[in-house]
């Protein structure tokens, strides 16, 4: 089936629910696709990501970009639009891994984060998803830009592993702007950005509850959490966000009015 997206300012997002997501991910592999790429949007990657060129193009070139972030929804809210439930890089991770420890012949490779979370996402990869092969973990240098030779390495890791899908977890926009510079030379099946849903996934920090998930506010703990890293995101770039979002709910307004009186006339 073909995926749905919808404008959301600057970006198009995918209005499926997950599993549809998921079939459609099985599907491309089935049919022997390779490169494509699986990014998160969120109001704050999409603020970033209008400053800056690479950013953009990687987001609005993804195969499949799913609304993470409640901004998201709402957005989509006052825009009438169909996306009614957010789908977080931790839904995916964990929907691809329940529904493939039941497959044979599937695997992953981790990218990102430090040698320490990737020991405990192996250990519960070994436990909990034990017809998944781990073909390989790589911790890159962490907040600098890697060299050509430090690329290389990677990139020969990867595909010397042999994935069927490369997860990447080296918060945005670092990993999208990698993904986008080198998803040609990566020889998998499925390339999908993360971020922090490494240190989920490892146990090495704890996403908000499920009630304060299905209401809205799973940022409201990691703010309190990391005040200095989150501070940014949630009270310069959301209403930077939901005044661009505004103005296109506006702007489609004035356009639907002024068709309706040229019909008229």
């Amino acid at each position: 089936m073909e995926l749905q997206r919808e404008h959301i300012w600057n970006v198009q997002v995918h209005t499926n629910q997950l599993p549809e997501i998921l079939d459609t991910i099985d599907a491309g592999i089935a049919a022997g696709v390779r490169g494509s790429t699986l990014f998160c949007a969120n109001p704050h990657s999409l603020v970033v990501a209008n400053d800056d060129p690479l950013f953009l193009s990687a987001l609005r070139g993804a195969d499949v970009l799913v609304p993470d972030g409640a901004g998201i929804v709402l957005a989509s809210r006052l825009l009438d639009g169909a996306i009614h439930k957010r789908i977080t890089g931790s839904d995916v991770m964990a929907g691809i891994a329940e529904r493939w420890n039941a497959l044979p012949g599937r695997s992953f490779f981790f990218l990102g984060s430090s040698n320490e979370v990737l020991e405990k996402i192996k250990s519960r990869m070994a436990r909990t998803y034990t017809n998944i092969e781990v073909r390989g973990v790589y911790a890159p240098p962490f907040d600098k830009e890697f060299s050509a030779v430090e690329n290389d390495r990677i990139i020969e890791s990867v595909n010397r592993a042999g994935p069927t899908v490369l997860w990447i977890g080296m918060t945005a926009p670092k990993q999208e702007k990698w993904v986008q510079q080198h998803r040609r030379r990566l020889d998998v099946p499925l390339i999908a950005a993360v971020g922090a849903v490494f240190d989920y996934f490892a146990g090495t920090k704890k996403r908000a509850s499920t009630a304060a998930q299905s209401i809205g506010l799973e940022w409201l703990p990691r703010l309190l959490r990391e005040p200095h890293r989150m501070w940014r995101r949630n009270f310069v770039s959301t209403p930077i966000f939901l005044y661009h979002v505004l103005h296109q709910k506006f702007t489609l307004s004035r356009s639907a009015v002024n068709d309706e009186s040229m019909r008229e006339q």
